[in-house]
Parts: C-alpha cells; structure tokens; sequence
C-alpha cells in the first residue's frame, strides 16, 4: 500500500508583471555585462593600464563591472537601479581613457539603454492608459 503524503502542493505562485521599460533595460544589461568582462581583459592584454598599475587590474574592473550590470539587470524594476544603470554606462566611457575603443561601445551600448529605459517607460504609460480606458468600458 502507498503511502500518501499529507502534505499539500501549493499552487503556482503567480509571476509579478514586467513592463517593457524592465524587460529591455535588463536585457541591455546582461549582454553588456559579458562585453564589459571582455573589455577587461582587453585593457589587460593591451597593458592599458599606467606603469606602476599592476594590469590584472583591467580584469578585476571588468568583472566587477559586468557582475554589478548583472545585479543591477535583477532589480531594474526600482527607479534607483536605472540611476545606477546610468552610472554604469559613464563608468564604460570613463574606460575609453584605457582603450580608446571603448567609445564606440559606450555609443552603442548607451543607445540601447536610453532606448531602453525611455522608450520601455513610454510604452508602460501607454499600456497603463489603455488597460484602464479598457476597464472604464468594460466597468460601464
């Protein structure tokens, strides 16, 4: 004879709702994050870095840089982790000082995220609007 658990299963937990603004600002953010590691060991294997600098150091940055675009792509639903995402694409220009290239990657990953961030917020307000003019009508 088997044994049933007594135990109850739990239904589901229901997922929050995502709004475009936090769905393409972590998505910038993540794929950032592996260019910013990559830039990491770009300034370490150009020796980028000042005499007296030990170069791992362009490593270290790197990683750090890319885990703090992974975390921050976790918690963009807070208007503070946008600021931060800000910040973060300032630190990548900040590493053009090391490698020039990097300019091109702050320009095209700096649009990403202003398209992100601007563009998501607007089509949020915008499904926001059309959700309760659709429950105006549906409530009449």
């Amino acid at each position: 004879m088997e044994r049933v658990s007594a135990r109850k299963t739990a239904a589901p937990r229901e997922r929050r709702a995502r709004g475009a603004q936090e769905s393409l600002a972590s998505i910038v953010l993540v794929f950032e994050s592996i260019v910013a590691f990559l830039a990491g060991l770009a300034v370490f294997g150009l020796q980028a870095l000042p005499a007296g600098i030990g170069q791992w150091w362009g490593i270290v940055a790197g990683s750090v840089i890319a885990v703090l675009m992974m975390l921050t792509a976790g918690l963009v639903r807070h208007r503070w982790a946008i600021a931060f995402g800000w910040a973060l694409q300032l630190t990548i220009v900040v590493g053009a000082i090391f490698v020039p290239a990097l300019v091109l990657v702050a320009l095209i990953f700096g649009a990403m995220w202003a398209y992100a961030t601007i563009k998501g917020a607007s089509l949020d307000r915008r499904n926001a609007r059309l959700a309760a003019e659709a429950e105006q009508r549906n409530g009449d």
